[in-house]
């Protein structure tokens, strides 16, 4: 039986919750957000995109599943801290290897149970995403929040720096099957594509290998001259965590990009997807409480239909970009919750990108055409 230990969550406006701790013990800051998933914890806790962020699950049980080999989205742990309802140490999953408290743990992160999520939610819906404090260690509500005071938000942070690859390394590995694994006889590739590493996460890179598409991903603070070096059928523009204006270095590298090669494939992602925007000139906010989950519903204009989609950003392109005359984007997709912009594509170049998440891992599979979408524009190059 795992002895349970007292921790708080503290949040910068002064709500103060108590619970138990699992995973590692000690201190953790980032700003509280909450994930709508019903599964695919290990997914979210993986995903770099998360750097800088306490996620709050809002499905009361998490840990049923356990944590294997397989659905490991990048080399580690991302999220600075996990917050849940409900911790579950007993696993009962085929492919599982070890709990998540002993995942978390191993990776030095910073869990929380016994939490009314429910709570959290609903505060950060009405008051936004905010600092929060994880402590196993200091209880005393002034401390907590002299902390949160001198951290640092990020708004404005780079945080793509924190994530992105060291060295250029290469990727041609198909998605998981049932009994099989990650595929790994694929036929020849028929593209070669520069991946951008903003925070990219690994099942991005499997979609493209089940596409034959070879992929070269470098790290994102990489100049253009060398990417072009590369002499890449297209270009891919990662996901990643934070704030867009924090690494506007790669719009600029994206911008020298377009004026050498302008009819050179790009598609964005996420991180990547508000990049691209900023490379022409748009601007992007600060959202209330952001996206964060698998069950957000998306109209792709065109045709009108709905697309449940897979979401974790905390930023968006402006709205009144698309309407100013001179825009070079038309608007292709919307967000039916709140009209926020979730997808664009140029009006005169092979450019396009989206904010939500096509290859889900996890979440639902209704907008994996995207991909085939970049494949069209690879073959027409």
């Amino acid at each position: 039986m795992r002895k349970k230990t007292k921790a708080v969550l503290c949040l910068i406006d002064g709500t103060i919750l108590e619970g138990w701790n699992f995973g590692s013990e000690g201190e953790t800051i980032g700003e509280v957000v909450f994930h709508t998933g019903m599964t695919g914890y290990q997914e979210i806790l993986t995903d770099p995109s998360y750097r800088g962020q306490i996620v709050t699950m809002t499905y009361t049980q998490i840990g049923n599943t356990g944590i294997n080999d397989e659905d490991m989205e990048s080399w580690r742990v991302w999220v600075n801290g996990f917050i849940v309802r409900e911790y579950i140490d007993f696993p009962s999953n085929f492919r599982s290897k070890i709990t998540l408290d002993e995942f978390l743990k191993k990776q030095g992160i910073v869990g929380i149970e016994g939490i009314d999520t429910r709570f959290i939610t609903r505060h950060i819906r009405e008051q936004g995403s905010m600092q929060g404090i994880i402590s196993t260690e200091d209880f005393n509500p002034e401390s907590l929040l002299e902390k949160l005071q001198k951290a640092p938000g990020i708004v404005g942070r780079d945080l793509v720096k924190e994530v992105t690859c060291s060295e250029p390394y290469d990727f041609y590995e198909g998605t998981w099957e049932l009994e099989k694994g990650h595929k790994k006889n694929l036929p020849e590739p028929k593209f070669k594509v520069v991946a951008i590493d903003c925070g990219i996460k690994t099942n991005i890179l499997r979609m493209l290998s089940d596409r034959r598409i070879f992929v070269r991903i470098v790290p994102a603070q990489t100049p253009p001259e060398e990417i072009l070096k590369e002499n890449p059928d297209g270009i891919f523009v990662s996901n990643g965590p934070g704030d867009p204006a924090g690494c506007d270095y790669v719009a600029h590298t994206l911008k020298e990009i377009v004026r050498k090669k302008p009819g050179l494939p790009i598609f964005g992602i996420c991180l990547g997807h508000q990049i691209l925007s900023r490379t022409f000139g748009a601007e992007t906010e600060k959202l209330k409480f952001g996206h964060h989950g698998a069950n957000h519903p998306v109209m792709r204009l065109a045709t009108k239909e709905v697309e449940i989609t897979s979401q974790n950003h905390c930023f968006a392109v402006k709205m009144d970009y698309f309407n100013q005359p001179d825009c070079p984007f038309e608007l292709t997709h919307l967000n039916l919750n709140d009209h926020t912009v979730e997808g664009m594509a140029h009006k005169r170049l092979p450019i396009f990108s989206v904010q939500y998440h096509p290859e889900a891992s996890p979440g639902p599979h209704d907008s994996q055409y995207l991909f085939e979408q970049f494949v069209n524009l690879l073959e027409e190059k």
